[in-house]
C-alpha cells in the first residue's frame, strides 16, 4: 500500500481505521466507508477487526493450552509442555507474591490475561501491510468492496475500546470483590475515612468530603491508568512501524534502510509487547489483593 496511489497521510490514516459496522447514513446497516460514517455511527458501531483478533487469538490461547494439557506426560516432555509449565510457574509465583487472599480464580485469570494480551500485542510484529492488503483483496473479490473502502486494524491492544473494555471488566470485578469481602459499610468507610482520619468526630467528620474526593479519583484512575498505558505504549510502536512502512516508497536505498530499521525495532518491540503484557497481568493482581485488604491494612 505505501508504493501505491495514496499520500503518506492518507496510508497513515488508512492503517490508523478500523473496520467499524454500524447504522449508516441512509438507516440501512453495514461497515463505515471513511472515518466520518464510522464517527456517524455512535455508540452502538462494532469494531470488527478489533474483535475477530481478540476473539480469534483468545480461542487460539484456550486451544492451545488446552492440547498441552491433555498430552501432558510425567516423563519427557515435548518443547511445548516445558514453555507452558515455566509459563505456569511464572504466573503463580507472580500470584503469590503480590495477592494475599484466597480465591482460586486469581491465578487462572491472571494466565488468561498475561498470555492472551500478550498474543493481542505480538500482531505488532506481523509488517503492517500484509493482512490489511488480504482483507481488501477479501473485500474486493468476495464482497465487491472498494479495496480503498476496506479498513483492517490487526493489533486490538491499538483499539482504546478494547484496552478500555479489559481494563473495566477488571475494574467491575475488584469492585465486587471489595463488597463481597468488606460489605457496603466498609466499602463505603474506606472511601470516606481514608486517607485522612482523626479521633475527633466532628473533625473526622470534616474529611468527610475530602476523603471521598481524593479515594474517587484514585478509583477512577484505576482503569484509566490500566487500559491508556496499554494503548498508548501498542499505538506508539504501531505508529513506528507505519512509518517504517513508508520508507519502501522511497527508493530502494531508502527501502534497505528502512528494513534495517524494521529489523532493528521488531526486536526491540518483543520485549515492549511483554513487558506490556506483564505489566497488565500485575496491576490487576494488586487491584484484587486491594480488594481484599481491610481498612486496618491500608
Amino acid at each position: 500500500m505505501a508504493g501505491g496511489t495514496q499520500t503518506a497521510s492518507e496510508y497513515i490514516k488508512h492503517h490508523l481505521q478500523n473496520m467499524t459496522y454500524g447504522q449508516l447514513p441512509d438507516g440501512s446497516w453495514g461497515l463505515a466507508h471513511n472515518a466520518q460514517e464510522a464517527k456517524e455511527m455512535g455508540f452502538m458501531a462494532v469494531h470488527v477487526d478489533t474483535m475477530f483478533w481478540s476473539i480469534l487469538l483468545g480461542g487460539f490461547f484456550l486451544w492451545l493450552f488446552r492440547k498441552v494439557a491433555k498430552n501432558a506426560t510425567s516423563g519427557t516432555p515435548s518443547g511445548l509442555q516445558n514453555f507452558v509449565e515455566w509459563v505456569v510457574e511464572f504466573i503463580d509465583t507472580s500470584v503469590k507474591g503480590s495477592f494475599h487472599g484466597r480465591n482460586a480464580m486469581v491465578a487462572p485469570m491472571a494466565l488468561t490475561i498475561f498470555i492472551w494480551v500478550f498474543l493481542i500485542n505480538f500482531m505488532d510484529l506481523i509488517p503492517v501491510d500484509w493482512l490489511p492488503q488480504v482483507a481488501a483483496l477479501v473485500g474486493q473479490y468476495v464482497f465487491g468492496m472498494d479495496p480503498h473502502h476496506v479498513y483492517f486494524k490487526v493489533v486490538p491492544s491499538t483499539d482504546p475500546n478494547a484496552t478500555f473494555g479489559m481494563a473495566l471488566a477488571v475494574f467491575m470485578l475488584s469492585l465486587y470483590f471489595s463488597f463481597k469481602i468488606k460489605g457496603v459499610a466498609g466499602f463505603v468507610g474506606e472511601l470516606t475515612l481514608h486517607p485522612f482520619s482523626s479521633s475527633n468526630k466532628i473533625v473526622q467528620l470534616l474529611f468527610v468530603p475530602i476523603n471521598l474526593m481524593l479515594e474517587l479519583v484514585a478509583l477512577i484512575a484505576k482503569p484509566l491508568s490500566l487500559s491508556l498505558r496499554l494503548y498508548g505504549n501498542m499505538f506508539a510502536g504501531e505508529m513506528i512501524f507505519i512509518l517504517i512502512a513508508l520508507m519502501y516508497g522511497g527508493g530502494w536505498a531508502l527501502g534497505i534502510f528502512g528494513g534495517f530499521l524494521q529489523l532493528g525495532w521488531a526486536i526491540f518491540h518483543i520485549l515492549i509487547i511483554t513487558l506490556q503484557a506483564y505489566i497488565f497481568m500485575v496491576l490487576t493482581i494488586v487491584y484484587m489483593d486491594l480488594a481484599y485488604q481491610t481498612a486496618e491494612e491500608h
